[in-house]
């Protein structure tokens, strides 16, 4: 029994070095360490574009991947852009979420701004350089949010608008939004690219997480909608039926560290795939 309990040990271990879990599946993502930075985040309070805490939380990512810098937007808001140089340098995706809150009194923003933001963080944090093919741009979005949501087209995606003219010969566009709440389901957005949506569920396929990409949801106007418009195939990663959008239950209780797993672990799937 002893000796079978160490052959196990031994097996768990070597899996992980591999890069793959006991049921032999793609392990790529650090969770735990995802949740503790949208923990970090909430902890700031509410963050809407140009406050100090959003700066503040802006000031971290730039000192936790070295060699990020600030992008200019309209308004005294600045998007932060990190580069992993990949085997092709002529060749680029990028992987966005905006790291702004709604201006509401005591909105902390679990998903609807942290999650995405501690994925994104996370997938920068982890990946090397060269170990994909494609460069991978990550742009944290300040301005998604508009002041008033009946004037989100006119007013909101401001970082966005600002970061598709810069990298409009992307070759693709991942966009992570509001995919943090427990009860996690990701259908394809109507406006995003059915190729690039495809690509999606065949990695979450690979990493045990098919059945939380499925089916199919109305048009979302979101961070990847200028990219859509500047000819880049962009999808949007996203569950809108979130009940807390825009809530004050948006808090640690609506969030969960297995959401950003199945997120993650696709998502570095479909990086490697390009």
């Amino acid at each position: 029994m002893r000796r079978a309990v160490i052959l196990l040990a031994v097996a768990l271990a070597a899996a992980l070095v591999a890069g793959t879990d006991a049921a032999g599946r793609p392990n790529r993502f650090e969770s735990k360490r995802a949740f503790a930075f949208l923990r970090w985040q909430v902890e700031l309070g509410p963050r809407p574009a140009g406050s100090v805490a959003s700066r503040t939380l802006a000031a971290r990512l730039v000192k936790l991947l070295p060699g990020a810098r600030y992008q200019a937007v309209p308004g005294g808001l600045r998007n932060v852009v990190y580069t992993v140089r990949g085997r092709d340098p002529k060749r680029y995706v990028v992987v966005g979420a905006h790291y702004d809150t709604k201006d509401y009194p005591g909105f902390v923003g679990a998903n609807d701004g942290a999650s995405g933001t501690a994925v994104a963080y996370e997938l920068a944090r982890a990946l090397r350089p060269r170990t994909v093919r494609p460069t991978v741009v990550f742009v944290f979005f300040d301005g998604e949010e508009a002041p008033d949501d009946s004037s989100f087209e006119q007013n909101g995606m401001r970082g966005s608008r600002v970061a598709a003219q810069a990298y409009k010969r992307a070759q693709a566009m991942v966009l992570l939004d509001m995919i943090g709440d427990r009860n996690l389901g990701i259908p394809r957005e109507q406006g995003s690219s059915d190729r690039l949506f495809a690509r999606v569920r065949a990695s979450a396929s690979r990493v045990g997480a098919g059945r939380v990409f499925a089916g199919q949801t109305g048009t979302i106007l979101d961070d990847h909608v200028p990219f859509a418009r500047a000819g880049v195939p962009s999808v949007d990663l996203i569950d809108f039926t979130f009940p807390c959008w825009h809530k004050s239950c948006d808090d640690l209780s609506a969030v969960s560290a297995t959401s950003l797993d199945v997120v993650g672990e696709t998502v570095a799937d479909v990086l490697r795939g390009f």
